[in-house]
């Protein structure tokens, strides 16, 4: 199993820690009285746990950032760094996900934000705005229209966001670029140019790299979806001369 580096420190603490009150109630009680520092040392290691992943998706299409629970998908009528409506999709990680970050599409790191804050649980809508957090705007690789923004945000327990892009790096679709630890959120904000669809539901269990989380349809050569035409037809076919 893959480890991630970020949490040499803990998980060499955790050994330490851990194994000494391991053979101290070993000492103390019985042999048994063990397991429950086993099972904590256990968990640390998981933890860090950095499974290998090529992401698979097609033109159009934005990975997940983060593994975790779809808890929000919220249509924005205007978010700053997009510079207009958007649609935002926010992921839970709990404590047994894999915590690290991955990039959602092709592209170019345009800056890298980041913002004191609160410490809301992360299921919570109000972390998303208030909570510690680190943003990044990417420009993306065509044909995915942008800017996209990822936002890797400090949940009740987490306190420790960690992020090594900076502006100008260059990421590749599902590149890993930092992570969180122990509880957390991570949002992904697209421009809503009434082409851009969810390809989940709030609760889907999603994977960073692997699963998809939204769809760009293909705009017509005038900037239009096909969609916004029709309307804009039968609109005008139905209003009197």
């Amino acid at each position: 199993m893959s480890l991630a580096r970020e949490g040499l420190r803990e998980m060499v603490v955790a050994t330490l820690v851990l194994g000494a009150g391991a053979v101290v109630a070993a000492w103390l009680w019985h042999p048994a009285a063990v397991a429950p520092f086993v099972i904590v040392w256990a968990w640390v290691i998981s933890f860090f746990r950095d499974p290998a992943r090529v992401a698979r998706c097609a033109a159009g299409e934005l990975c997940a950032p983060a593994d975790g629970t779809v808890t929000e998908i919220t249509r924005l009528d205007h978010d700053d760094q997009i510079g207009g409506p958007a649609l935002r999709l926010g992921i839970f990680l709990s404590i047994f996900d894999v915590h690290a970050n991955r990039s959602p599409c092709a592209g170019t790191v345009r800056s890298v934000t980041y913002r004191k804050g609160t410490f809301h649980d992360a299921r919570n809508a109000r972390s998303g705005p208030e909570n510690e957090a680190n943003t990044l705007l990417i420009d993306p690789v065509a044909p995915i229209r942008g800017p996209i923004v990822v936002r890797q945000v400090a949940g009740l327990i987490a306190r420790r966001i960690i992020c090594h892009a900076v502006a100008g790096s260059e990421l590749a679709i599902g590149q890993r670029f930092g992570m969180i630890k122990f509880g957390s959120r991570t949002e992904l904000i697209v421009p809503d140019d009434g082409a851009v669809v969810p390809a989940v539901e709030i609760g889907t269990k999603v994977r960073a790299g692997l699963t998809i989380l939204v769809r760009q349809r293909p705009l017509s050569p005038d900037g239009e979806t096909d969609a916004n035409r029709r309307q804009a037809q039968e609109v005008a076919s139905s209003t009197p001369a």
